[in-house]
């Protein structure tokens, strides 16, 4: 499929961004809507054929009848099949025929016995190449019909985060490890409730359909709690039951995940985080880049391997215009030619440190177009969320506090 780099996802009606796909040339763009098409052959591959009738016309008139060169034309098919469908193919042997015949007669060996068989080489070769051209056509249709599917299917699972959300403003990123799918075990979501705005994005434990299924199940109970649960350490238990169910359905004892979920209140101007075993939130504040670190917990779906109570939720200043990013292992683990990690808070202080406020999406637009720069082949799932802070200022303390 003609799918190679990452994207970011295309924004929104409301500006936001979502779920995106692959572009030759640059891994992060913008996407469109005209889907899936099958990979087009390389220019050299469509010129091939014209080639190799060139070349055999030249050495017909350079080697006159010392060598029978119009044989090689039997091969002009097999090699327009690659890049071609069945008419064109059909019409090549067509005229491979035709050619040889022409020469032939040119040089009085029309009547000769090999002449004649190498006619009827071409005419077979034609038929079979002109059946394999079809076939592939028929390949790639059903590739693109497969792979339209999926992507329906990510889309319905990771659905476009909206460019305000309750009190914040968000922005988000998606790339699959398996270039040219929409299938990968990343997730994430965010959701305006009652008591703030609640996000989460996690990593599921494999790659491909068989994390689907567990990215469905997570953000299901995500989308579901958020709106019922009292606090997030009571969200995380939601989730940690509906993946212990998921596990036990699909007979997976080792089924995990890892994740961050937030809350933001905005008459508070706070943020309160919970990590299960995931890279530490990004905070972008009054021209400061710096991790939100706190007491991590075991990933979703282990908390029966310890005897805590259960995560730690802290507490952080979270004022207007702040930018809160969250990241999946994809992107901090994404190595260059050296095999260094990709430098997220380096980068990030590089281009935000010092300097006014970023913008609702200038966070994953920067790491859109840098992450390339580090590195050409992404071997893990890559998702960002940016959230960006739009409530009023308040009082703020600090606090860690247990379920």
């Amino acid at each position: 499929m003609h799918r190679s780099r990452g994207r970011v996802a295309p924004r929104t009606p409301h500006g936001g961004r979502s779920v995106g796909r692959t572009r030759p040339d640059a891994p992060l763009t913008a996407d469109t809507d005209e889907g899936f098409r099958p990979t087009p052959p390389p220019p050299w591959m469509r010129w091939l054929p014209f080639l190799c009738v060139a070349l055999v016309l030249l050495l017909e008139v350079t080697l006159h009848k010392e060598w029978a060169v119009s044989f090689f034309l039997i091969a002009l098919p097999a090699i327009a099949a690659y890049a071609y469908g069945p008419a064109v193919v059909a019409a090549l042997t067509v005229l491979a025929v035709l050619l040889e015949g022409t020469l032939a007669a040119i040089f009085h060996h029309l009547g000769e016995n090999h002449h004649v068989t190498a006619d009827i080489a071409t005419v077979l070769v034609g038929i079979i190449a002109t059946a394999l051209a079809a076939h592939r056509r028929s390949q790639e249709r059903h590739l693109v019909c497969a792979d339209s599917v999926t992507e329906a299917l990510m889309r319905a699972l990771l659905r476009p985060v909206p460019h305000q959300v309750g009190n914040v403003l968000a922005a988000s990123l998606y790339q699959p490890s398996e270039a040219g799918t929409m299938v990968g075990g990343d997730l994430f979501d965010i959701r305006a409730t009652r008591t703030g705005e609640r996000a989460i994005i996690g990593d599921v434990r494999g790659k491909g359909l068989p994390a689907v299924r567990t990215v469905a199940a997570i953000l299901g109970s995500f989308r579901e709690a958020a709106y019922e649960a009292r606090d997030l350490p009571a969200v995380a238990a939601r989730l940690e039951r509906g993946l212990v169910r998921e596990s036990e359905e699909i007979r997976d004892d080792e089924l995990f995940a890892t994740a961050v979920l937030i809350e933001y209140d905005s008459r508070a101007h706070r943020v309160t985080v919970t990590n299960h075993g995931h890279v530490e939130p990004v905070l972008i504040s009054r021209g400061r880049v710096r991790t939100l670190e706190g007491p991590p917990a075991l990933p979703i779906g282990l908390n029966a391997l310890t005897t805590a109570d259960g995560p730690v939720a802290c507490t952080h200043r979270f004022t207007r215009g702040d930018v809160l990013l969250l990241v999946t292992d994809g992107l901090v683990e994404a190595r260059d030619t050296d095999g260094d990690f990709y430098p997220l808070v380096e980068r990030l202080r590089h281009r935000f440190e010092g300097r006014p406020a970023p913008g609702p999406a200038d966070v994953v637009d920067f790491l859109n177009t840098d992450l390339p720069r580090h590195t050409r082949t992404l071997h893990d799932d890559v998702a960002l969320v940016q959230v960006v802070g739009a409530g009023r200022e308040a009082v703020w303390h600090s606090a860690c506090h247990d379920r």
